[in-house]
């Protein structure tokens, strides 16, 4: 059974950081990409974040390029989202997913979700 934990999200002033990690269980991590979304209140999921098996990271969304990196530890099963210079924009609920299957390449069907992790940029 795939589980997908994050965690670190909370209250940041603009400009601020933070870093939310994934924990994931359940799936040979090393083989699969693994990607973050987002979901602001009354809009759409975002696709944030996409980072390959192979460590090859790509950016989907053009207001995070330069501010936000993706990164994972395949020993210890994680997965990171550092974000820089926080704004107002970027409060939303954080999700960690994984795709329904390893390797291959994007695009991806992304079936495996966690709970999600609220971040919220005050001005």
């Amino acid at each position: 059974q795939v589980q997908l934990v994050e965690s670190g999200g909370g209250l940041v002033q603009a400009g601020g950081s933070l870093r939310l990690s994934c924990a994931a269980s359940g799936l040979g991590f090393s083989n699969f990409a693994m990607a973050w979304f987002r979901q602001a209140p009354g809009k759409e999921r975002e696709f944030v974040l996409e980072i390959d098996w192979d460590n090859l990271s790509t950016a989907y969304l053009d207001s995070v390029k330069g501010r936000f990196s993706i990164s994972r530890d395949n020993a210890k099963s994680m997965v990171y989202l550092q974000m820089n210079s926080l704004k107002p924009g970027d409060t939303a609920v954080y999700y960690c997913a994984a795709p329904s299957k390893p390797w291959g390449r994007p695009p991806r069907e992304y079936a495996y979700w966690g709970q999600g992790t609220q971040v919220t940029v005050s001005s």
